[in-house]
């Protein structure tokens, strides 16, 4: 029997949620992601230390810019889908800001060899945020709205038209988790779970095309729950662990009845809905906060010349 790993692949495609290339090599993945958290972790890496110069010779250029730029080249050099690539989340409520990086990611990857357009723009599911890359979609620069919590979130950016969201798992897990410690949120009670099947259910029955990737998992069970999602991007030690299990893996999810479209959701509605769900607004917040404070140790390490 095919590992697990090998079965999800024939009905979810599977993305690389690091930027080790020699894991990126061993799993085979379609994509592969990136974040300010992972580009840290990156700066260890062996192969990535020739760019460490690179990235700290190119003049006028934010260093967290230059080097996840380069770090994206060298990954497109091993999948041949996107590479998602997030921008400052200091800029996630500036639409300007976020724009601006943006570009300057873009011009960057290009400079080095990358191709633009396997590239996804990595924007925090803040309403600038999803503003911003509604203007991107528009120029052609595909998108990637990570940070996403909750179902105004998910209708935000699928009235904008992204390509990508990117609905997480573990960390939904995590607030119930430390909030509801008596309670049991395993299989079919995790709300993480819960969420992403909601999302693709609306997603799916309303006609949206923007793709659904399920993002921070803890265990092999949420995997397996969502297994039929469009896209699943998963840590090494996660895809490791699918490659050694060898039993029947079912798909969970699959065509649901069309419904109409529910109205666009204005501004005023979306920041509403989001200051009343506690956890998706916490975890947003807490998101952007841990980002911006890895970007700034990237920045500390590569101003070490």
């Amino acid at each position: 029997m095919d590992s697990k790993l090998e079965q999800l692949k024939k009905m979810t495609l599977v993305v690389a949620d690091t930027g080790d290339l020699a894991a990126i090599q061993r799993y085979q993945p379609q994509d592969a992601t990136t974040n300010p958290s992972l580009i840290l972790k990156a700066l260890a890496l062996e192969a990535y230390q020739p760019l460490l110069a690179q990235a700290r010779a190119q003049q006028g250029v934010p260093l967290y810019d230059a080097f996840a730029a380069l770090v994206a080249v060298q990954i497109q050099q091993q999948v041949p889908g996107y590479v998602s690539v997030e921008v400052d989340a200091r800029t996630s409520y500036s639409v300007e800001a976020s724009r601006t990086r943006a570009h300057q990611l873009i011009e960057l990857i290009q400079r080095a060899g990358g191709d633009p357009k396997r590239i996804l723009i990595k924007l925090a599911a803040t309403w600038e945020g999803i503003q911003a890359a509604a203007a991107l979609e528009q120029e052609g620069i595909a998108c990637n709205l990570t940070l996403l919590f909750g179902q105004e979130q998910a209708k935000a950016c699928a009235d904008a038209g992204v390509t990508l969201i990117s609905p997480f798992v573990g960390r939904i897990l995590d607030w119930y988790q430390a909030r509801y410690p008596e309670q049991d949120w395993s299989g079919e009670r995790d709300p993480g779970v819960q969420s992403v099947r909601k999302i693709y259910q609306e997603y799916k029955a309303q006609g949206y095309a923007t793709i659904i990737m399920g993002a921070s998992f803890r265990n092999l069970s949420q995997i397996e729950l969502l297994a039929g999602c469009d896209r699943l991007t998963l840590a090494p030690a996660l895809l490791e662990a699918l490659a050694q299990e060898h039993a029947p893996l079912a798909t969970q999810l699959g065509a649901v009845p069309a419904q109409e479209r529910c109205p666009v959701l204005t501004e005023a509605v979306f920041r509403q809905q989001l200051a009343d769900h506690q956890m998706a607004q916490e975890k947003l917040q807490e998101g952007i906060a841990l980002f911006s404070a890895d970007l700034e140790k990237v920045e500390a390490v590569l101003a070490q010349a």
